[in-house]
């Protein structure tokens, strides 16, 4: 009873939802595909070393989920359909979306392409309760996008994340059970439906930390709320504890955030074959980091750390990161920043991928330091400001033309487009 009781004093008077698009990748192929619904669809990378982005619920039913290397999915599924991603298609119905959602409240937080938090406490007055205002976003974005999603309704984000995974469609074994398509975590009632849980739905509950729950004897998110908090802690860490046991309260007290600005930006690609030779990773980089540099000056951010990844045949991964004091927003000056960091790179152990990230961002105007004249941290200022005109150039004909109507030149023999697939090479 005093977890029921935390609960009820704890829920806040918000009226949050969280949508979540059904299969959002290849749901937008089966628009473009119509004749291949009701089968297995996977979309991913289609080569021996792909990965899968999506897969259809047909698909499912054959254990084939995302991250799931695309050669288990087909020996799981030898009939199953394999697609090539197409991002910038995706992101453009992903920008369909946002607009529908906006068109209810203002208060919009986009966590990924295909999911968003919305705060409708305020917009209860002109279209009813929460639940009536998910059936109404429900039914706007099937009429206007023919895509479906699914929407969780609860005081808090955390609990509305859980209740539209319950709203989701089914692969059962008999076939694809429909889903609530709309459920509701109504306001006193959120123990009734967190504490059965299995202890893993919690946020922050991975294999290891599992591991250590289970050790003092919590399975269910009931054993952990009956816990004394010090004793979680002392299992997981404080911070980690702490923050698991509120979750197993029910309590969240996170704001919808319309402006959410990416904690890191950044791509990654997999090779059909291992890479020997280091111009080759370098030449991958620079294409990379044109795809990069765009993308954050799309959002309006301009990192100041910049870090590679290569992975190796053994799958053993190493990174390494360069941090500027001033943010930088040009291709030309995030590979100054990264090529001292490719030195130690062991090419003849084979390279199987490569990947760039940014982060620590600030806004895109760097400024000349007054105090790091000749440093290799200014070089980068300065390259930056020099190729300030042409990369707004570039992104002008780009704009106007296509990805594919200017690039670098020492990319220009590559057989990959500026953002190959992070899911692996075709064949």
């Amino acid at each position: 009873m005093a977890s029921a009781v935390a609960f009820v004093q704890m829920t806040s008077d918000r009226s949050i939802l969280h949508i979540d698009m059904d299969a959002f990748y290849v749901s937008v192929e089966l628009l473009r595909h119509p004749e291949l619904r009701g089968l297995p669809v996977v979309v991913g990378g289609t080569g021996g070393r792909g990965v899968v982005a999506a897969a259809s619920y047909e698909a499912r039913r054959y254990g084939i989920h995302s991250a799931l290397s695309s050669a288990i999915a087909r020996k799981l599924c030898p009939d199953a359909v394999f697609i090539a991603p197409d991002i910038s298609h995706y992101v453009e119905y992903s920008q369909k979306l946002h607009t529908i959602f906006e068109s209810f409240t203002p208060l919009v937080e986009q966590i990924s392409i295909d999911e968003a938090f919305l705060d409708v406490t305020g917009a209860s007055l002109l279209m009813g309760d929460a639940v009536s205002i998910a059936w109404a976003l429900r039914e706007r974005v099937v009429s206007e996008t023919q895509l479906t999603c699914s929407v969780g309704v609860a005081p808090n984000k955390f609990l509305a994340k859980l209740a539209s995974e319950h709203a989701k469609p089914r692969a059962m074994a008999g076939g694809v059970q429909r889903g609530y398509q709309v459920f509701e975590v109504k306001r006193g009632h959120e123990s009734e439906f967190l504490l059965p849980l299995p202890v893993q739905s919690l946020w922050g509950v991975g294999p290891a930390t599992l591991a250590k729950l289970e050790a003092i004897g919590v399975r269910l998110v009931a054993d952990l709320a009956e816990l004394d908090v010090d004793i979680v802690c002392s299992a997981v860490g404080d911070v980690n504890g702490r923050h698991l046991h509120a979750l197993a309260q029910g309590i969240d007290e996170r704001t919808v955030e319309p402006e959410r600005i990416a904690k890191s930006i950044g791509h990654e690609e997999t090779f059909s074959s291992d890479l020997f030779d280091s111009e080759a990773v370098r030449r991958h980089l620079v294409r990379m980091s044109d795809l990069v540099a765009r993308r954050c000056r799309d959002e309006g951010l301009a990192p100041r750390t910049c870090t590679v990844k290569i992975k190796y045949s053994d799958f053993v991964s190493i990174t390494r990161s360069n941090t500027s004091p001033t943010p930088i927003t040009s291709a030309q000056a995030m590979m100054q920043m990264i090529e001292g960091l490719l030195v130690d790179v062991e090419m003849a152990r084979g390279v199987r991928l490569v990947g760039i990230s940014t982060r620590n961002f600030a806004e895109p105007e760097a400024q000349l330091s007054l105090f790091d004249e000749g440093t290799h941290s200014q070089d980068v200022t300065s390259l930056d400001e020099v190729w300030a005109p042409a990369t707004a150039a570039i992104d002008d004909i780009r704009e106007r033309f296509g990805d594919d109507a200017i690039g670098l030149a020492s990319t220009l023999h590559s057989k990959r487009r500026p953002g190959s697939s992070k899911w692996g090479p075709e064949e």
